[in-house]
């Protein structure tokens, strides 16, 4: 009969007897010692949380942007995208975030860009079923 080696899963961590050579059938590298040759996981989800993922834009929100005529830079996404963060933070759903002079009307949740109004027309306007505002 062969040597019953217990499973380390089941036993506290200084309870484990580490059996020096691999068991017959096994490999001589275990998961736990084989390098993995890319960032670890804590560096990459350190990375993901400090910079939040630029918005979709819906096909409406990109008429009105086009229509109206207003300009999408980089500091301005950059800055959209911290506002859409800081309302995700909150716990809101739908949001009205201020970029400058440009109200962005947002699904947090879908992290989607539902429309934009800019100066010109925001006094004809009225945002319903938005649960939060944030100033970006």
């Amino acid at each position: 009969m062969s040597d019953v080696v217990p499973n380390p899963a089941l036993l506290p961590p200084a309870a484990v007897d580490r059996p020096s050579a691999p068991a017959a059938g096994g490999s001589a590298r275990s998961a736990a010692s084989a390098p993995t040759g890319g960032p670890s996981f804590a560096d990459v989800l350190a990375q993901r949380a400090s910079a939040p993922t630029p918005p979709q834009f819906s096909r409406h929100a990109l008429e009105r942007l086009q229509r109206r005529g207003i300009p999408l830079t980089q500091p301005t996404l950059d800055r959209l995208s911290g506002g859409i963060a800081k309302a995700a933070g909150k716990g809101s759903r739908d949001s009205v975030v201020f970029v400058d002079s440009t109200a962005f009307v947002v699904s947090v949740r879908n992290n989607t860009v539902v429309t934009a109004v800019g100066s010109e027309h925001m006094r004809e306007h009225v945002f319903t079923n938005i649960d939060s505002a944030v100033i970006a």
